[in-house]
């Protein structure tokens, strides 16, 4: 899966996001941790931020999943 126009990590190569990175909203500072998953959009824990539906947005300010980046740990 890649994002047209994906001004997030990478630009968008997903490749490069690892399964179990954590990804932070560049307009909320929300985090997405994998290990948790989401709730508010239903998304069991395990599922890689590549593997999120295509619907997903910020739980927290409804941004665009491209607005995420990779926290380095």
């Amino acid at each position: 899966m890649s994002f047209q126009g994906f001004e997030g990590s990478y630009l968008g190569d997903d490749s490069r996001i690892e399964a179990d990175a954590k990804l932070e909203c560049k307009i909320c500072w929300y985090v997405y941790d994998p290990l948790k998953g989401d709730e508010v959009w239903q998304v069991p824990p395990g599922t890689p931020f590549v593997k999120l539906p295509d619907f997903w947005r910020c739980p927290e300010c409804d941004g665009d999943r491209d607005q995420f980046m990779v926290i380095e740990e």
